[in-house]
């Protein structure tokens, strides 16, 4: 059962990317991403009300409005809109740095951190490095660079947004953090694509509508759901180690069925940055 719930949950954490990019090889990726968050908004009220848990208040709202703007409207609109020019592997890959960024910005805020610590952020620094030179040495389009720097970015939105909800988190009921931070999201990304999203497309293909399904309900209420259960099952540093599996599994989907190409400097870079995650995710037990 638990290995059943292990492979369930890095599955659906690393196809998200890929049905994102699906997605928004079709429409316009902050258009796609508002509706999704709308869409699902209405069905986590209603577990939200099932529940009868209350909403936080004074310098708790804030922080979940923080997370909400950043940590997930910002953030998964920088990568939506990146995976229109990188593949989904990658920007699983990029996106899973976030943890670099929360660890350099703890450590700036002069929180200790363990020699093993240090070397995992190195090493996954070293990564990103070894993944960009790589890139720039094939031939680096300007869409593909911007996608890049895009995701990257979004991982830095997203750390910001955990900073920020962290003295939070354990005082809050996981479904109205959950509810809270996607009605924050998806105000943003209404905001940002009346604006930026260009026209609102008139028309959907089947695999778009597939692809909005899954984002919305398999990741987006689903995905969450057993992000819950495996916290409560292994623990929250094993849980973030085996979101680690997701972007090869990510890359892996994107090269058999969406026909996208890899590098050898992908491959180097990504299991470099892994590595240096794996590295800082031990240390932090440890401590």
């Amino acid at each position: 059962m638990s290995l059943l719930l292990a492979a369930s949950y890095i599955l659906i954490w690393g196809s998200a990317f890929n049905a994102a990019r699906v997605v928004a090889l079709e429409w316009p990726p902050l258009w796609a991403l508002a509706l999704r968050f709308v869409l699902v908004v209405p069905a986590l009220a209603l577990i939200w009300s099932l529940r009868r848990a209350s909403f936080p208040r004074g310098g708790d709202a804030w922080r979940l409005f923080g997370m909400g703007a950043l940590g997930m409207g910002g953030y998964l609109a920088c990568a939506w809109v990146a995976s229109k020019h990188v593949p989904s592997g990658l920007v699983a890959l990029l996106a899973a740095t976030s943890p670099l960024f929360v660890a350099l910005g703890s450590a700036l805020r002069g929180e200790a951190m363990a020699r093993l610590g240090w070397l995992g952020l190195a090493l996954g620094w070293l990564g990103v490095a070894v993944l960009g030179l790589s890139r720039s040495a094939d031939g680096l389009a300007a869409a593909e660079a911007w996608g890049l720097g895009l995701t990257l970015l979004g991982a830095l939105l997203q750390a910001a947004g955990v900073l920020i909800y962290a003295p939070a988190r354990a005082r809050m009921d996981p479904w109205v953090a959950n509810l809270g931070q996607t009605a924050v999201a998806a105000l943003v990304l209404v905001l940002l694509a009346v604006p930026f999203g260009g026209p609102l497309p008139t028309s959907a293909s089947t695999p778009f509508i597939l692809g909005m399904v899954y984002s919305s309900v398999v990741v987006g209420m689903g995905g969450y759901a057993l992000f819950f259960v495996v916290i409560r099952r292994f623990g929250p540093s094993n849980a973030a180690a085996l979101q680690l599996l997701s972007p090869p599994v990510a890359a892996l989907i994107g090269w058999s069925l969406l026909g996208e190409r890899l590098i050898w400097g992908d491959l180097v870079g990504g299991a470099l940055t892994l590595g240096g995650l794996l590295l800082m995710f031990r240390a932090r037990a440890r401590g």
